[in-house]
């Protein structure tokens, strides 16, 4: 029987590092930082060839495959010690893609993923915090509702809006648990309105959905745009990887963060990243806060008044140094990260080789040749004839004081993103949006304007 499914997580894994074609490289790194004893929590993979065999028989998966995931499911729960769609513990997950090659930011996430109107009271009892819980709760809606059903995120963003103006605030996180409450209940009336059916309460159902929508992603506009420009064939497809959750965003022991293990830029050996406490990781590159500094020498340098993690988790920080230079040592070559502090315990949540500049290539390579973490002949082959090139060309002195010479406002229209868009008025003027059934499932209206049903057949 083949295996479409790959467990990672307490300390042991399926697969490898090596494994990038089958699991994709996320999928094949967090089973190698699991295999090396970092912190990781639990999980599996479906592998790219579930991608393959779910486009060549016509969005349909392999008939072993619901098995699969069911055995690997109940491993992720016992290993967390949570139940997915439990009334007591529940076990919520994150849904993600993960391609061969990196493709930052193309395709689609699910994160919170099980939360419905009764494991919300129970992650609500079990944390302590309502505000928390319902806050969770919120961000699945608004981003299943994107993801999964295809419905714009304006609506969400206006319906946000509102509730600040209830409570005359300006921040997200100014919201009250009570604010949060009836957010979620406006969002999923929402969705009634827009497709004509209650927002999905049922985890598994959940699940399958956000699977599909992954998948799906593959074949949006802008993967396919990527994959054009950057040489990446179709016929790969992409890994998804299923995680048990961990929460930056439970209360002021909580943080979430993404650094590279040293400087893309220059190619300085300095820890370099951001962070936010009590956040979740789309919070750090939305813009909606200002990120903190990992090191009070960074904190320094841009002359940022808000504490570092080195002031504020002065040992977490020297965890996630320890795990920098374990990864650096393990793989050879600089690495860009992302991390999860959960109530004062780190988790790793991605590693992959880190994109630089070509100055920051060059002193990287030669860097990692006097420490000896790599042999000059390898530092040698890392510096490819395009970066030589890039060298040779004249740059701005970084060290120059910059004078602001000219100041614009962008004018250009509204924009269509991955089949959706992004304007409401725009919206209206393309005229009205046509409502028909959807394919086998019959389960929601499909619009013309989004992607195909992700609910797909489960043999």
């Amino acid at each position: 029987m083949v295996q479409w499914v790959y467990n990672f997580g307490a300390g042991a894994a399926d697969g490898r590092a090596e494994m990038k074609n089958l699991l994709g490289g996320k999928g094949a790194n967090l089973a190698e930082m699991a295999s090396i004893g970092l912190p990781v929590p639990p999980g599996f993979t479906l592998t790219t060839e579930v991608c393959t065999r779910f486009y060549e028989d016509k969005c349909t998966y392999p008939t072993e495959l619901k098995g699969q995931v069911a055995k690997a499911l109940a491993r992720v729960e016992e290993r967390s010690g949570q139940k997915f769609g439990d009334a007591t513990n529940p076990l919520l997950l994150s849904v993600r893609s993960g391609a061969r090659a990196s493709m930052p930011g193309m395709m689609d996430t699910v994160l919170n993923l099980g939360l419905n109107d009764w494991t919300v009271a129970a992650l609500a009892k079990r944390s302590g915090d309502r505000r928390f819980a319902y806050d969770s709760y919120r961000r699945f809606v608004q981003m299943y509702s994107d993801v999964v059903l295809g419905i714009e995120l304006s609506h969400f963003e206006k319906l946000l809006e509102r509730a600040k103006q209830r409570r005359g605030v300006k921040q997200d996180h100014e919201l009250v648990a009570e604010d949060l409450e009836k957010l979620v209940m406006d969002y999923k009336a929402r969705v009634h309105v827009e497709i004509g059916m209650d927002f999905p309460e049922d985890p598994h159902e959940q699940l399958w959905g956000a699977v599909g929508a992954v998948f799906n992603s593959w074949m949006n506009q802008r993967a396919k745009t990527y994959r054009q420009l950057h040489d990446i064939p179709e016929s790969w497809g992409t890994a998804v990887n299923v995680q048990a959750m961990v929460f930056g965003n439970m209360g002021s022991d909580c943080a979430t963060g993404v650094a590279f293990t040293r400087n893309p830029s220059n190619g300085a050996n300095d820890f370099y990243g951001e962070f936010l406490v009590n956040a979740q990781g789309e919070d750090v590159v939305a813009g909606i806060r200002t990120p903190q500094e990992l090191t009070i020498k960074a904190r320094k340098s841009h002359g940022s008044d808000l504490p570092s993690l080195e002031e504020v988790m002065p040992n977490i920080f020297r965890e996630l140094c320890t795990m920098r230079q374990q990864l650096e040592t393990h793989y050879k070559d600089m690495q860009d990260i992302e991390f999860t502090i959960q109530q004062n315990k780190l988790y790793m949540l991605q590693t992959r080789t880190g994109k630089r500049t070509a100055h920051a290539a060059l002193q990287i390579a030669v860097d990692m040749a006097n420490e000896g973490l790599i042999s000059k002949s390898q530092a040698l082959m890392r510096l490819k004839p395009e970066l030589i090139d890039q060298l040779l060309h004249p740059t701005l002195d970084p060290k120059a004081k910059k004078q602001v010479i000219a100041k614009a406002a962008s004018q250009l229209p509204p924009v269509q993103r991955q089949g959706r868009w992004s304007s409401a008025q725009t919206r209206r003027s393309a005229g009205p949006r046509t409502v028909r059934r959807c394919c086998w499932c019959g389960l929601r209206p499909a619009q013309t304007t989004s992607t195909a049903c992700t609910r797909q057949r489960v043999s």
